[in-house]
């Protein structure tokens, strides 16, 4: 006779993870400050930071971030997320950066963050999540096909950073 294990049964034979997800802390912003430069220079834009740790202390209600953490107390991974309105639909959770560190990857931990974001996306009643990958980011784009998430090729994104905020408001309009 060929049993299933129980759920119990099964979970006992499973080792817990080596890490947990919580949400962050302003101490643990250096960490996450520098999983951002990691994805920086991972996507090839390590230049375009202007972010710092004092910017995102001055600036923490304007986001919510979730952290994976070792049990010896090392961050190995961070989702950033702030909630928007979309005309179309409504209050959304927008996904603006979700981190690894390398040697932690394809060990759970971005499934772990993406779980924490879509409990938090339904806990706070949004209509939707939304991010960005880049095209050419394959591991990215399969994990999230993995996830389930539509990924769209149709929208170009549009972007005025400050100096172009600047310049913008100083010329003449049309």
């Amino acid at each position: 006779m060929n049993m299933m294990p129980s759920a119990e049964q099964e979970n006992k034979s499973r080792p817990a993870p080596a890490y947990i997800v919580r949400e962050a802390r302003e101490e643990d912003f250096p960490a996450v400050y520098s999983l951002v430069l990691e994805l920086a220079r991972y996507e090839r834009s390590a230049g375009s930071v202007t972010n710092n740790v004092e910017l995102m202390k001055r600036e923490k209600e304007h986001f919510g971030c979730f952290v994976a953490e070792t049990h010896a107390g090392e961050i190995i991974g961070m989702a950033l997320f702030f909630t928007a309105y979309y005309s179309w639909v409504g209050k959304s959770l927008y996904l603006e950066d979700i981190v690894v560190k390398e040697g932690y990857r394809q060990s759970g931990v971005g499934t772990a963050l993406i779980n924490a974001i879509m409990k938090e996306a339904e806990m706070l009643g949004c209509r939707r999540v939304r991010w960005q990958v880049l095209e050419w980011n394959e591991p990215a784009i399969s994990f999230y096909r993995k996830c389930g998430a539509e990924i769209s090729s149709e929208w170009l994104n549009c972007t005025f950073d400050e100096k172009g905020i600047a310049a913008y408001n100083k010329k003449e309009k049309p």
